[in-house]
């Protein structure tokens, strides 16, 4: 089922430990049929997973590449293995999944490319989110201060920063179309993680923060 419009800001979900459950990760959590399978790649300390199995009693999965992520999922009692998106999403099943979920990390991959035709295998939908380096802060950064940006959502110093497969939100369209993926649904997250601001709506590249694709194989 598609999420529904929602207005200007959302009001944060609650986690199982009270805190509330940051914008973008509702939104992908809003595309997840409930009862479903779910692979999270990437799940860091199973924030997303957490939620998942609580509001939507998911059949949920991770895959983190960082020891302390791993850890921080055990001790929550959720299924995560240590594994890399680019080299152990082969060895997954075609249609293994309900979903294969990868949040804010496709542009720290080595083969981008591979990683999102994994994704769309593996799972019978995909959903994919990631800074858009199109923004217009971003934009004005690099034109008229002539340094990488710095934002909420690229948050390094060139020199430390994990990102290095910078996307627009064009690029990511082109992609799909190019690898027979097709979107079906997107929303595009303003600066102030807004869903519908109307800039984002009528120029979505140049005014869209970060971006959320639900996405399934042609």
């Amino acid at each position: 089922m598609m999420p529904r419009d929602r207005g200007a800001a959302l009001a944060p979900a609650p986690l199982r430990h009270g805190a509330p459950l940051r914008i973008d990760l509702k939104l992908v959590a809003d595309m997840i049929a409930p009862g479903s399978r779910v692979l999270d790649i990437g799940c860091g300390d199973g924030t997303l997973l957490g939620y998942l199995a609580d509001a939507k009693r998911v059949d949920g999965r991770g895959i983190e590449l960082s020891m302390d992520g791993v850890h921080a999922c055990v001790s929550q009692g959720l299924s995560v293995i240590q594994g890399d998106a680019d080299t152990d999403l082969v060895n997954y099943p075609t249609h293994a999944f309900d979903y294969a979920v990868l949040g804010q990390t496709l542009q720290a991959t080595r083969n981008p490319r591979q990683v999102l035709q994994h994704l769309v295998r593996i799972g019978r939908h995909a959903v994919v989110s990631f800074p858009n380096f199109g923004y217009w802060r971003v934009r004005l950064a690099l034109g008229v201060r002539g340094t990488m940006p710095v934002t909420d959502h690229l948050g390094f110093a060139w020199w430390e920063t994990p990102n290095i497969h910078f996307c627009t939100i064009s690029d990511f369209d082109h992609l799909c179309r190019d690898n027979g993926i097709i979107i079906e649904h997107r929303v595009i997250l303003g600066r102030r993680s807004e869903s519908t601001a109307w800039t984002s709506r009528l120029h979505p590249n140049l005014f869209g923060e970060q971006a959320i694709f639900l996405l399934r194989h042609a």
